[in-house]
Parts: C-alpha cells; structure tokens; sequence
C-alpha cells in the first residue's frame, strides 16, 4: 500500500484552501440568489447539515443546501426521498449545486476538494476491511468514484474506486479529476440510480456477507 507523503498532503491541503477561497469570492452571487430561493420557498433552515465521518472515521458536520422536505407520515416516518425532493432541489442535485456549502468544510480542513465522499456513520461498521481504507485519506466534495458513474454504479464499484484513488493519488490525479467533474455536470452524468431519486443505503457488501 502507498502511502501519501507529508510533504504532497501539505501541497494538496494548499491547494485546496486557496481553490476554495477563490471559488467562494467568485461564486458568492450563486450562493446569495440559492439562499433567498430556499428560504422564500421553504423557509429556515436552508443548509442540511448532517454528521458524517471523516478522515479515520472522526465525525464533522457536513454542510449541503436543503433539496428536501422534512414530509412524514402518519407514524412520523420520513416520505421516500423521491417524495421529499423539492423541484427545487432536485434542480441543485442534478447540476451539484448543493454541494457549495462543502467548501466551507474544505475550509475548516474537514474535507478536500477531491476525495472520497464522506456517507453515512453507520457505514463505518457495513464495510469490509478493505473497503474501509477509503477513509484512509480526507473526504471530498468531489472524487475518482464521482467521475466513473457517480450514483450510476454499485457500492461495491463505488468503494473500489474510492481505494484505488488512495493508493494512487498523485496531484496531477486531482487536477484531472477536477476537469473531468465540471465536464460531468455540465453532463449530468450519474446523478442518481436508475430508478431512484438517490442512492440505495448501503448494507453491506454481498460477497463479505456470502463468506459469513
């Protein structure tokens, strides 16, 4: 296994500071016109938060914009999310708008602009030891996973290409991978699975659970 040397993570973490101060300034007015759009339609708040895990598995709170209503039914169970998805929200997941906020995280040194997408807490304990290694490294808004079919493919492909990128990050790997995301959006490329409004949760990887 190779493992990323201090003197490159200092260059990548550079990197994605300045990236994200530049971003911020220039993408202010998006960020003003998507607030005042969320809170005149849904109200408060606008940003999701969640907490998800980062780099070794430590939690942070992830900042998004909202997509979704908090709708439940009569038991107080959550609608499906195909339900709650907002017109909206579905407009800001389709062309990765909702992921701006994450740059304040980027910020803060919870996560890079490019590197595994941080998911779900309970995740941590589903994976094989493996798949695990993904968090090896920082999350990040974008990924060697998100431009090999995003939602589109499996979670067992997803984590493949999630531990490739760990043992073969270099920063001219970031660079393309960065290109190649703002081509995919323009795209709209592997937003979502195919008949769903996002991805399945995860419970476990099938062979791991084959072997037990």
């Amino acid at each position: 296994m190779r493992r990323i040397k201090n003197p490159l993570l200092n260059i990548k973490r550079l990197f994605d500071i300045l990236f994200s101060w530049i971003a911020v300034v220039l993408l202010l007015p998006v960020f003003v016109f998507i607030t005042i759009v969320l809170v005149m339609a849904d109200g408060f708040p606008f940003l999701f938060t969640q907490i998800r895990p980062g780099k070794n598995g430590i939690p942070f709170r992830l900042y998004k914009f909202r997509t979704m209503k908090e709708s439940r039914n009569s038991d107080g169970d959550l609608f499906p999310d195909d339900i709650r998805i907002t017109r909206f929200g579905n407009f800001l997941r389709r062309s990765s708008l909702d992921e701006l906020p994450e740059l304040i995280n980027v910020i803060k040194g919870e996560m890079s602009i490019v590197g595994p997408r941080p998911l779900l807490m309970q995740y941590l304990e589903r994976y094989s030891d493996e798949q695990a290694r993904r968090n090896e490294v920082l999350p990040g808004i974008t990924g060697w996973a998100q431009i090999n079919g995003r939602n589109a493919i499996s979670w067992e492909e997803k984590f493949e290409l999630d531990v490739w990128y760990v043992d073969h990050w270099t920063l001219w790997l970031d660079i393309q991978i960065i290109l190649q995301t703002i081509w995919k959006v323009i795209k709209r490329e592997g937003v979502s699975q195919q008949g769903q409004a996002t991805m399945e949760e995860f419970i476990g990887t099938t062979k791991k659970k084959a072997i037990e």
